[in-house]
């Protein structure tokens, strides 16, 4: 036992021993391949060193003919700021007739002035306005309007920021036309908004306006008609008992015809999705079930004491009765709707007019010259590495012959 130790650990240390110049050997061998492996790409690289540098090169001269043979394009700006949506007067008076308004703005489902303006600047009014005021269809050589509208919203970029400032952008190769039609789209925009009821206090003056005009039209016609009607038959009918048997359907016709009218109003401004929309339908058509029952569904009861003649003078009585508050009414938002209208009447602000453009925005001729030479190296070292992956291939002829089979799949028989 004493004999066969020594012997075994002598085993032992050569059986390591071997272990480790194995180990040594394999890392040494790895990173001979590595070396290898990255001398083979230089090696490539050296080879088709002309084809490499050559291509690049080539295209970089070609990018600096075309650039060169590229007019120069020139962009103008200019920054516009729309009126602001704020609470005004109408919108006051509405909110203490009905207690509408008393929310923020932002929950009243108020649309984004800004998107308006934007739409406007983009339409097809203005486009044919600044296409016939600058000659632009004869100065782009365009055959139909429709082509030279295509170029000029090509040339036009039109963008609303979060600040809400409005920017106008028009690019063309001679920078004092681009600057003119700059300021053309800022100009026609002016034109547009001055002929058009664009601001909720326009639209609400408008609404106002058409309503009394209708209105007073009524009243005139209400009072001929009971002109004629006294005149006819007389008084009869037109006293106290018979006013008040009928007072409680004029009345509920009254806060119809005004909830209609804050309806209306409130619409202007906010979405049909806004909750007090909704509030005021139902409000409304409640009402009506009301006066329906009322009146007793197809026609008015008779007071008992009221003859034909006098029951008929009684309705058109009560009718220009109503009207007259009705009108009073309109005549009140009427007027605050042209108070409020006076207020906006800077539609748009123009922080910064175009000027004419010093330098060039187009092209970037630096720019593509580089990238331009730089994707052609890329280009050129992948064709290199294609290359020689296709010699070497050529070269084994068990590779080859693969190589000749892969072809002769690929043909269209």
């Amino acid at each position: 036992m004493s004999e066969d130790s020594p012997l075994s650990t002598q085993n032992s240390a050569l059986s390591t021993e071997s272990g480790r110049s194995a180990l040594s050997t394999q890392h040494s061998a790895l990173d001979q391949e590595d070396e290898i492996s990255l001398l083979d790409l230089l090696i490539v690289l050296a080879k088709h060193k002309k084809l490499i540098l050559g291509l690049p090169l080539g295209a970089a001269i070609v990018a600096v003919i075309v650039t060169l043979l590229m007019p120069n394009i020139y962009t103008a700006t200019a920054k516009i700021l729309p009126p602001q949506p704020s609470q005004s007067t109408a919108a006051a008076m509405l909110g203490q007739l009905g207690g509408l308004l008393g929310t923020a703005p932002t929950q009243l489902g108020i649309r984004n002035p800004n998107d308006l303006y934007v739409g406007m600047l983009k339409s097809r009014t203005v486009s044919d306005n600044l296409i016939a005021r600058f000659e632009l269809q004869k100065v782009y050589e365009k055959k139909t309007m429709f082509d030279t509208r295509t170029t000029v919203a090509a040339k036009t970029i039109i963008t609303s920021g979060r600040d809400g400032i409005i920017t106008i952008e028009f690019e063309d190769e001679d920078p004092k036309r681009a600057a003119a039609v700059t300021n053309g789209y800022v100009e026609e925009l002016y034109k547009l908004t001055t002929s058009l009821a664009i601001t909720e206090a326009s639209q609400r003056r408008l609404f106002f306006e058409t309503q009394l005009k209708q209105t007073r039209d009524q009243l005139a016609q209400a009072e001929v008609s009971l002109r004629q009607a006294i005149d006819a038959k007389g008084l009869a009918g037109i006293d106290v008992q018979s006013r008040a048997i009928l007072e409680p359907s004029a009345q509920l016709r009254a806060q119809i015809a005004l909830r209609e009218v804050q309806l209306g109003a409130i619409r202007i401004f906010a979405t049909d999705q806004h909750p007090d929309i909704e509030r005021f339908r139902h409000e409304i058509a409640s009402m009506k079930r009301e006066l329906a029952k009322l009146e007793g569904g197809d026609g008015e009861s008779k007071p008992a004491a009221t003859t034909s003649a006098g029951l008929e003078n009684l309705r058109r009585f009560r009718d220009m009765k109503f009207l007259e508050r009705l009108t009073e009414l309109l005549t009140q938002q009427f007027e605050a709707a042209k108070i409020d209208e006076a207020k906006d009447i800077s539609i748009v602000q123009v922080l910064d007019k175009a000027v004419e453009p010093e330098r060039k925005s187009k092209p970037k001729r630096t720019q593509i010259v580089i990238l331009s030479a730089f994707l052609t190296l890329l280009a050129s070292i992948l064709w290199a590495f294609v290359r020689e992956a296709s010699a070497r291939t050529k070269a084994d002829p068990k590779q080859a012959s693969r190589l000749d089979t892969l072809r002769g799949y690929m043909k269209w028989k």
